[in-house]
């Protein structure tokens, strides 16, 4: 009830209420896997995965909580320092402070090792500059987690991560008008000399690639776990609209070809969560690959695509109404193809567990060729 009166206007500003933010972390919605010594309540992942499908199956697609507890928060558990834990975790658990993450740049897109934003030491601090974009919850965000270049053009060049305050030079785009997840607030990241405290740097210089290699499985996942959502809430709608329109005087849903394509599309719903709840097990081990996480957000984005269009062609001409939740998620749909790598990487990934000998020996010969 704190979403649904408001989601409309929130659509149109292209961004939420940060007051919902204040009023999830009372209710315990946010960052549930935060230990308790930070003020979360030290439950896993499942029950963040919980709440991430709950919300997508409500349709109200501009809380971007999953982003904020399922991505940002493991970085600092992993990480951080205990100085950095103590200082951002309970903020982020109570909803005071929204967080996002720098990745993806105009001219990059998932070739995370081409990123151009680039921090100079400066002795106690870093001098930060380049850009971001598509940065999800970053108009409202009070702090960036930011991928960048440290040691530009040296042996020692490589990808640092750098946590990133509202400060003098950091500046941000007005939120993209986008195809769907309207009122997601999506923007543009500016660093023009921004002076980052050395303190703020997260992990190891030169770790940054590492790290989100590590933890882009999780994101992955979370992906893949809001399609579920989404596809168990355009299955409920179009089973409930289909037994309360009529045609030729009964309901659509008596019709054999609206049984028969909402039989197949429970179907792929059904196998897609077996799997992705597997993960979930496995991510709460520790066991969670790449490939598996890829598996999932590769095949779950696909189905969830498919799905909806066919629920929406249940609805005829209203399914194409945006009052209708079945048009918003048609064009939210889209998008999760694309974010969090896209499905073309994610074919990348899979067949790089298939041909491992293959892969090896190619890292070999390119590795012979620069010597």
């Amino acid at each position: 009830m704190e979403a649904k009166p408001h989601h409309h206007e929130w659509e149109k500003n292209r961004m939420v209420d940060k007051n919902v933010w204040n009023k999830a972390g009372k209710m315990g919605f946010l960052c549930l896997d935060v230990p308790e010594e930070y003020g979360g309540a030290g439950l896993d992942f499942t029950y963040n995965a919980i709440i991430s499908e709950l919300i997508s199956k409500s349709g109200y697609t501009g809380l971007g909580f999953s982003l904020h507890s399922d991505i940002v928060v493991p970085y600092f558990i992993h990480y951080g320092t205990e100085e950095q834990k103590k200082k951002y975790l309970p903020k982020m658990v109570s909803g005071e402070w929204i967080a996002c993450i720098g990745m993806t740049e105009p001219n990059t897109g998932s070739d995370l090792q081409a990123i151009k934003t680039n921090a100079v030491d400066k002795g106690d601090y870093y001098l930060l500059n380049g850009s971001k974009t598509f940065i999800t919850n970053g108009y409202l965000s009070d702090f960036a987690l930011v991928a960048c270049k440290t040691n530009a053009g040296t042996e020692k060049e490589g990808i640092s991560l750098l946590i990133v305050e509202n400060s003098e030079g950091y500046s941000k785009g007005k939120p993209f008008e986008k195809l769907g997840l309207k009122a997601n607030d999506t923007c543009e990241l500016f660093f023009e000399d921004v002076k980052v405290p050395k303190e703020n740097l997260l992990g190891e210089e030169g770790k940054g690639f590492i790290y989100m290699m590590k933890e882009l499985p999780r994101e992955r996942l979370s992906v893949a776990i809001n399609a579920i959502g989404a596809c168990e809430g355009a299955i409920e709608d179009t089973v409930k609209y289909t037994q309360e329109r009529t045609a030729f005087k009964k309901p659509i849903a008596a019709f054999q070809n609206t049984q028969f394509k909402m039989a197949e599309q429970a179907a792929q719903l059904q196998v897609h969560q077996v799997y992705v709840d597997r993960c979930i097990e496995l991510l709460c081990e520790n066991k969670l690959t790449a490939e598996q996480a890829s598996i999932a957000k590769l095949t779950c984005t696909e189905m969830h695509s498919k799905l909806v269009d066919e629920c929406l062609q249940l609805f005829g001409g209203y399914g194409f109404i945006w009052e209708y939740p079945i048009a918003r998620n048609y064009a939210d749909s889209r998008v999760a193809r694309i974010y969090a790598g896209t499905n073309e990487i994610m074919k990348i990934l899979i067949s790089r567990g298939l041909f491992k000998d293959l892969y090896l020996q190619m890292k070999k010969m390119r590795a012979k060729q620069k010597a």
